[in-house]
């Protein structure tokens, strides 16, 4: 059965624990009326400030905005067409994500190829990747789920000796950092979403870190239509699309920024109070601590029954009957979703992915919560098993 399928939310509950919202302060405010008061809020000074801004923030040496985390995911595949990969060339990809890490691949023109994650970090697991390569492999994404960093060094070891480029998706891991290194520098290109659950929100929109700056530059051309140098003019070099950030979502993302390190300290003592709280019950709950080395991007808290065999409908209804909002921790794209059917999966050919999404979801951690309201959603978790 689906995941997706098995679980449906009941009608209208009025929710105390949110994935996240929007709230826009006074730099926000400002720097949405200066771009008002230009008259013009395409792409201009707030996006260029934005990316330069977000690049130093996090030691990136170029940062290309875009209009969404899956434009972001959508211009960093394609630019693979320009670095020798072919239509219908194939991207390793974690059959365990969100769509968009998926939807990104197909929509460039080139085709997922899934592999199966770990149980212990929900992340793409290192040890299967070599036996999905082919002839026609041209880069592998690794998705940091949930903002658990992946295991990068094995990760590029396996990229060098096969020469393929690596796309880090970061979307959920603003800031997560392995062994010292933030996530999004280990690989060629790393993508972000500033949806509002995320740490920097801008509405919607995303960003591209490119580890040099002729990727950035191509980045730049297939955001704007595949225009020369990222000219107004009409030459088109490339293939490409209008994924464009405008000003507007850059003066909320402006302020997000600046706010980075006080909202991921309040959500890190939310996920680490969380970690606590729910510990005695980690004979019935997979839980996601730091690994080695690890700072875990506050995200949201992810959890997974123990039992292979459970559903987690009983458990999400629990939490959403009393003011949780939850979902699923996404399932197997590739079996347990409808959408990528056509690529001719078997049920069973991702057997972790497909347990997790048998048993897993999360729920919101966000900066606006109370330590109130984390011990609240403890209690609740804790009351289903009593």
């Amino acid at each position: 059965m689906s995941p997706t399928a098995a679980v449906s939310a009941p009608s209208s509950p009025s929710y105390r624990i949110t994935f996240g919202h929007i709230q826009v302060g006074s730099l926000g405010r400002q720097l949405l009326q200066q771009a008002l008061d230009r008259n013009w809020v395409s792409e201009g000074p707030n996006v260029q400030r934005f990316e330069e801004l977000f690049a130093r923030k996090f030691g990136y040496r170029s940062a290309v905005a875009t209009s969404s985390g899956t434009d972001a995911g959508i211009v960093a595949a394609a630019t693979l067409l320009d670095l020798g990969a072919q239509r219908g060339d194939e991207v390793i990809t974690p059959a365990l994500a969100f769509v968009a890490t998926g939807n990104c691949i197909l929509a460039a023109g080139l085709t997922p190829k899934f592999v199966d994650v770990e149980l212990e970090t929900l992340n793409i697991d290192p040890e299967k990747i070599e036996a999905a390569i082919t002839p026609r492999t041209r880069a592998i994404q690794v998705v940091h789920t949930m903002g658990k960093p992946c295991k990068m060094d094995r990760i590029l070891q396996i990229a060098r000796r096969q020469q393929l480029r690596v796309i880090e998706d970061c979307c959920e891991a603003h800031g997560a950092t392995l062994n010292g290194k933030v996530v999004g520098s280990f690989g060629d290109l790393g993508l972000f979403s500033f949806y509002a659950a995320h740490i920097i929100c801008s509405g919607e929109g995303g960003m591209i870190s490119a580890s040099d700056p002729e990727l950035a530059s191509l980045c730049r051309s297939v955001r704007s239509h595949g225009r020369r140098g990222g000219q107004l003019y009409f030459h088109f070099d490339r293939v490409g699309f209008n994924s464009k950030m405008n000003d507007l979502e850059a003066a909320i993302g402006l302020e997000g920024l600046e706010n980075f390190d006080q909202t991921f300290a309040v959500r890190r003592r939310h996920l680490q109070r969380l970690w606590e709280l729910l510990e005695p019950l980690q004979d019935r709950l997979i839980l996601y601590p730091d690994g080695p080395g690890e700072v875990t991007c506050p995200h949201a808290f992810p959890l997974l029954l123990r039992d292979p065999d459970a559903s987690v409908d009983g458990l999400y209804r629990h939490l959403e009957s009393r003011g949780i909002q939850c979902k699923t921790l996404f399932g197997s794209l590739p079996v347990q979703h409808n959408c990528f059917k056509f690529l001719g999966y078997a049920p069973g050919s991702f057997p972790v992915a497909e347990q997790i999404g048998r048993t897993g979801l999360h729920f919101g951690v966000h900066q606006y919560l109370t330590e109130q309201d984390i011990e609240y959603a403890a209690e609740v978790v804790q009351s289903y098993f009593q």
